[in-house]
């Protein structure tokens, strides 16, 4: 049984194996904007800020 491969998933395969200098670009730009480290501070500093749910998010206030 073969396993399924979109079109777009053998393209970007196929590109990357052309392209090897964009991984590394890729690396870079996840590093940029979501690799952060993470101080035990600021991880304290978001859980106080975090605020509680509703039980029923889209109850309107009638």
């Amino acid at each position: 049984m073969a396993i399924y491969e979109s079109e777009h998933t053998i393209f970007m395969r196929e590109w990357l194996e052309k392209h090897p200098e964009e991984l590394e670009e890729q690396a870079k730009g996840r590093a940029l904007w979501w690799d952060k480290p993470q101080t035990l501070d600021a991880q304290r500093r978001d859980a106080q800020a975090r605020v509680p749910m509703k039980a029923y998010p889209y109850q309107s206030e009638v």
